[in-house]
């Protein structure tokens, strides 16, 4: 569906106010009255005329740089002193700002919803998952027609996803990973020792594996890095090596629950967030696998919608993919409300999308 610009004479606001902006009074601190975006399509009357800020998502605020006559998102850590932040408490334009969630919507909707109905739940392991409009998304994202980017947990390692992950980064499929220390670290096993937190690839437990994923995490160390690893021959398959030889940028944020944690592994939250701007803000496709708290904080950095290489604004195809409907209806009540959920296991998701996807290239 085409995205739809406001027309803001039809609305009322041929007359509108232009949006008050007012000096951060101290380093990540805001004025009184300050807006808070959301992560729909967003328009700022400022400086003559109506603008969309750069780098949108949820949670954050509008500052203008008059100097270079550019309307910014801004991270609450990231306000300095004297910013000017955007002071309004109505969203209907009336105060200069516009939060427009009709871009996308159909003119008219001549359906009508009946009073009973089954499967009438947004997620459910008992609904059909229309898989070939996920495989077009797939192909219309591919390659420099878009950016896919990744949200995976390490049951995706864990379940035989790993395969397919490897498959997808190699072909196209992957512009960006997101992930934490413990994916790094079990696929870095697997390449090493053919296991996974000491389990092999038919499920059954390797002698001593245990320790496995310490001696992963130890031979990473030694080598400085695991892009040092990987040229170095040790690492010869796997995810990380796929994003080291394919130059595909990936994001491990730390915990406080890491082994290690690997040198690549940022253990620094707010360090990790922005990091991860970085990709969020490219994303024309979103594909979560397996990871509640990795998926929620990546959803929160999500607007709606993206502006495709070829310049047209579009939705951010967002897939939610988990054994049950908990984490993806979580992931909505968090404001990802855009998030299609998929009710199945990572392996079965992964290997069925590249088995797919190789009939298509």
């Amino acid at each position: 569906m085409s995205y739809r610009h406001p027309d803001f004479a039809k609305l009322g606001l041929g007359a509108a106010p232009e949006c008050a902006f007012v000096p951060a009074p101290k380093d990540e601190t805001l004025p009184d009255g300050f807006m808070s975006t959301t992560n729909f399509p967003t328009y700022v009357h400022v400086g003559g005329k109506w603008r969309m800020p750069e780098m949108p998502r949820m949670d954050s605020h509008l500052v203008w740089d008059a100097k270079a006559e550019r309307l910014l998102i801004k991270e609450f850590r990231l306000v300095k002193q004297g910013d000017l932040v955007a002071v309004a408490t109505k969203e209907d334009g009336s105060e200069g700002v516009l939060v427009w969630d009709k871009g996308f919507a159909d003119e008219t909707d001549a359906t009508h919803a009946e009073a009973f109905g089954f499967m009438s739940s947004e997620v459910s392991r008992e609904k059909p998952v229309n898989y070939e409009a996920i495989f077009q998304q797939f192909m219309e994202n591919r390659g420099a027609k878009g950016h896919i980017l990744w949200v995976i947990g390490p049951a995706l390692v864990h379940a035989r996803g790993r395969d397919a992950m490897e498959w997808l980064i190699h072909h196209g499929f992957a512009h960006s990973v997101f992930a934490g220390n413990a994916v790094g670290v079990h696929d870095v096993e697997a390449a090493l020792f053919g296991s996974t937190l000491g389990m092999k690839k038919d499920g059954t437990p390797e002698v001593g594996g245990h320790a496995y994923h310490m001696r992963a995490i130890n031979e990473v160390k030694k080598a400085g890095s695991i892009k040092a690893l990987v040229e170095q021959g040790k690492v010869k398959d796997g995810i990380m090596h796929a994003c080291t030889v394919t130059d595909t940028p990936y994001v491990l944020a730390g915990s406080i629950r890491d082994d290690g944690p690997l040198p690549e592994t940022i253990p620094d939250a707010l360090e990790a967030q922005g990091r991860m701007r970085e990709y969020t803000s490219k994303a024309t496709m979103v594909v979560m696998v397996a990871t509640a708290l990795h998926s929620i904080a990546a959803g929160n950095m999500l607007p709606t919608f993206c502006t495709k290489p070829n310049g047209e604004m579009a939705e951010i195809t967002t897939i939610c993919v988990d054994q049950t409907e908990f984490l993806v209806s979580k992931l909505k009540d968090r404001g990802t409300h855009q998030a299609f959920g998929v009710v199945t296991n990572a392996q079965d998701f992964m290997r069925l999308i590249q088995l797919e996807l190789m009939g298509r290239i």
